[in-house]
C-alpha cells in the first residue's frame, strides 16, 4: 500500500534512516545522523515524522528464544469447518488471546490460516494442541510442521 493522503512520501534519505533503524533501533540520534548525512534536528524530525505517518511502528528487543525456553519453532495449517465471518472471527479472537502463538495470518489457499508458535518443546506443543487450539470453535483439522533447521529469520524490511 502507498502513502496515505496526509503520508510523507519516502525519500532516499527516509529509506536510508529506516534501512539504520531496522539494523539499530538503540542508535543514538547523533550517530543516526551522521550515518545518513543529516544535522541532528533533522534527523530527530524525520525520524518523528515517520514514526508520526506510521512508518516506524515501534521498537523492541530482539531475544534469543533458546535462552528463553522457546527454542522449538513450529508452523500450523489450521482448517476450520465453516467459512463464515462469525467462525473467522471466533477463531481470530482466541488466537490474538493465545500467548504460545506469535503469528496468525488468515491465508487463500488449502487451508484457512497459518500460526507460527515457539515452545519449549513438542510435549508443550502437543499441550498447547491438545488444550487450546484444537478447543477453538469452528477448528477442524491441523497440520503441524516443526523447523528443524532455521534457515533464514528476519525482522528487516527490504527497503
Amino acid at each position: 500500500m502507498g502513502p496515505m493522503a496526509n503520508e510523507p512520501r519516502l525519500d532516499d534519505t527516509d529509506r536510508r534512516l529506516l534501512r539504520a533503524l531496522q539494523a539499530d533501533g538503540r542508535i543514538s540520534n547523533a550517530e543516526l545522523a551522521e550515518r545518513c548525512n543529516l544535522s541532528a534536528s533533522a534527523c530527530s524530525d524525520r525520524v518523528r515524522r515517520l514514526r508520526e505517518a506510521g512508518y516506524i511502528t515501534g521498537f523492541a528487543a530482539l531475544v534469543d528464544p533458546g535462552k528463553v525456553e522457546r527454542g522449538v519453532l513450529i508452523f500450523v495449517e489450521v482448517v476450520l469447518d465453516r467459512t463464515t465471518p462469525e467462525v473467522f472471527e471466533t477463531f481470530a479472537a482466541a488466537a490474538r488471546r493465545a500467548p504460545d502463538i506469535l503469528e496468525c495470518h488468515m491465508v487463500a489457499g488449502g487451508f484457512d490460516y497459518l500460526i507460527k508458535s515457539r515452545v519449549r518443546d513438542l510435549a508443550a506443543w502437543r499441550t498447547f494442541l491438545e488444550d487450546v487450539l484444537v478447543r477453538i470453535p469452528g477448528v477442524r483439522e491441523t497440520r503441524t510442521y516443526a523447523v528443524l533447521e532455521e534457515v533464514k529469520s528476519t525482522t528487516r524490511l527490504p527497503i
